[in-house]
C-alpha cells in the first residue's frame, strides 16, 4: 500500500476512493505509465511488451462473470442499481475490446517462468472473484467502483496496444468518474459500510498493482535475456 494513500476518515468515502485510485492505482505505477504514454522513443514499450500486458489483463478480467457482474448480484442498494447496470454493460464492451486487442497484438512473448506467471494471475482472478462475492455489505461495491475508476488508466495501455497492433481504439462507455463518486456517496455514509467499501477498493487496486509488478518483472527479464 502506498504511504500516500489516506487512512480512513468517516464521511468522505468518495474522496477516499478517488485518493486511493490516485495513490495506488494503475496511473501511479511506473511501468503502466510507461506502457500507456511512452515518454520517449527509448522508453516506449515494444509491441511484445504491450501484447504481454493485454494477454495478462485478459486473463485477469477477460472472463464473464467479472467483478462488476458479481457485485451486481450482491448489492441491495437501490441507489447503486442503475450504476451497476450501466457499469456491467460497459464492462461487457470492455471485455470484448480487451479480447480484440489481445488477439490483434499477438501471443504473450516467451518469458522464463511463463507457467508460474499464469498461475499467479489465475490466483489473482480467484481473489477478485471472492472479493466481489463477499457478503460484507459494501465490499463488492468498493471493488466494482475501484475497477471502474482505475480502468481509465488501464484503458490507456490497451489503447496503446491497439494502435500499435493496427486497431482503432473504441470509446469507453463505463460510468464516468463523477457518476461513480456520486454512487459512492449514495451507498456510503455509514461507518461499517464505508470501511467495507474502502477495503474492497484497496484489495482491487492491490491486485492491479500486483499485475503491473509482474509485467514489469517479465519485461525486465526479457530485456536481460535478449
Amino acid at each position: 500500500m502506498s504511504e500516500a494513500a489516506p487512512r480512513y476518515q468517516f464521511g468522505d468515502i468518495a474522496r477516499i476512493l478517488e485518493a486511493l485510485v490516485a495513490a495506488d492505482g494503475t496511473a501511479a505505477h511506473a511501468y503502466a505509465t510507461r506502457a500507456s504514454t511512452g515518454v520517449s522513443r527509448e522508453a516506449l514499450l515494444s509491441l511484445a511488451d504491450l501484447a504481454d500486458a493485454a494477454y495478462y489483463l485478459c486473463l485477469l478480467h477477460g472472463r464473464h462473470p467479472g467483478v462488476i457482474d458479481h457485485a451486481a448480484t450482491r448489492s441491495a442498494d437501490n441507489d447503486a442499481r442503475q450504476w451497476l447496470i450501466e457499469a456491467a454493460d460497459g464492462f461487457a464492451r470492455e471485455r470484448s475490446y480487451l479480447t480484440q486487442v489481445t488477439v490483434a497484438a499477438g501471443p504473450a512473448p516467451s518469458t522464463a517462468g511463463q507457467a508460474d506467471c499464469e498461475t499467479v494471475v489465475s490466483q489473482q482472478r480467484h481473489a477478485l472473484d471472492m472479493l466481489a462475492q463477499s457478503d460484507r455489505r459494501g465490499c463488492a461495491m468498493g471493488a466494482a467502483m475501484a475497477l471502474v475508476l482505475d480502468w481509465r488508466a488501464v484503458r490507456h495501455v490497451l489503447d496503446m496496444a491497439a494502435i500499435r497492433a493496427g486497431l482503432e481504439p473504441q470509446t469507453c462507455t463505463l460510468p464516468d468518474r463523477a457518476a461513480t463518486l456520486t454512487v459512492a456517496r449514495a451507498v456510503g455514509g455509514d461507518d461499517a459500510i464505508d470501511r467495507a467499501i474502502q477495503f474492497g477498493a484497496r484489495q482491487l487496486l492491490n491486485q492491479h498493482r500486483g499485475l503491473w509488478d509482474l509485467l514489469a518483472a517479465r519485461a525486465d527479464l526479457r530485456a536481460r535475456q535478449g
